[in-house]
């Protein structure tokens, strides 16, 4: 006996809000009449469900994502209608760019600067070393690829996301 729905198994209420004792009091009801160690050999498919959805719905992080699981196979709902107006080229990068501050601010600021500190110890590091040619230009693009792509992690992330 398997099911999607462990609250259903059960026979709880599909709800994330239940307390631990609700879920144990269910789960000990159906294992006391269904334990495979009972006269009769009990019901071990039953049991072995009911365990199964004890285990997922035992902690209310659980039950929480027991209840997103459920609500997240409902049918879609009807998709937003299409913008009449299109997008002028390059709006998403000055939209971006006009985000950035409210990102650097909601972020981590601090560990950030760390970063930007590294990076430029670093390529002063290799220009002042006069090694000259294209080793010095590679070291200091790759600084700043490494600046670039870890920095954003010390960025709060973009609305909606």
């Amino acid at each position: 006996m398997t099911s999607a729905n462990p609250f259903s198994v059960l026979g709880l209420p599909a709800d994330p809000n239940l307390t631990d004792e609700q879920v144990r009091a269910a789960w000990r009801a159906i294992a006391t009449a269904t334990h495979p160690d009972r006269a009769g050999g009990g019901n071990p498919a039953r049991y072995a469900a009911a365990s199964a959805a004890y285990a997922a719905l035992r902690t209310p992080w659980g039950r929480s994502e027991a209840y997103a699981d459920l609500t997240s196979t409902l049918p879609p709902r009807k998709a937003p209608a299409a913008r009449l107006i299109p997008a002028r080229p390059g709006s998403a990068a000055w939209h971006g760019l006009v985000l950035l501050p409210a990102r650097l601010r909601h972020g981590r600021p601090a560990r950030l600067v760390l970063r930007v500190l590294a990076a430029v110890i670093v390529a002063l590091v290799v220009v002042a070393s006069r090694a000259g040619g294209p080793a010095t230009a590679a070291v200091v693009a790759g600084v700043g690829l490494w600046l670039v792509f870890t920095g954003r992690a010390d960025l709060a992330p973009p609305p909606g996301r």
